[in-house]
């Protein structure tokens, strides 16, 4: 599994942005570009939860709109859209039954544990091709 890396500021903005929206989740998307078999993250954009009462506190929505913005940012500064992150606030961060059924093969999908308000743990991981499960991904922090 090729590494995801991030730049320090990613990390941090991923982290804020999930404290920001505590007590519910937070979303956002990863543009980069693979190469040399590393998924390099460029820039880190955050996005609404369109997801209603009560359950925005343990799950995301991203509007349509909101994609399409994203691909033409995207489009506009020669990378791709190859992934997403969201926070689960006070739950551990790895994949619910929820993220299996609705993900995609092929994008990265970063998930950072908010305990009390508290970033803790940041995972990533990839959905496998039978849509069965998912696969850890190392995250890779740039010096």
């Amino acid at each position: 599994m090729q590494p995801i890396q991030l730049q320090p500021e990613h990390d941090k903005a991923i982290r804020a942005h999930g404290v920001d929206a505590f007590p519910h989740e937070c979303c956002g998307f990863l543009l980069g570009y693979d190469a040399d078999d590393v998924r390099r993250i460029v820039r880190v954009t955050e996005a609404v939860n369109r997801r209603g009462a009560p359950e925005k506190h343990n799950r995301f929505t991203i509007s349509p709109e909101a994609f399409l913005q994203a691909e033409k940012t995207a489009r506009a500064e020669k990378l791709d859209v190859l992934g997403f992150y969201h926070s689960h606030p006070n739950a551990p961060a790895r994949p619910s039954q929820y993220d299996v059924d609705h993900a995609w093969p092929v994008y990265s999908y970063i998930i950072v544990s908010v305990r009390d308000g508290v970033p803790e743990a940041m995972t990533s991981w990839v959905l496998q091709e039978d849509r069965s499960g998912f696969d850890p991904q190392p995250i890779a922090i740039a010096e």
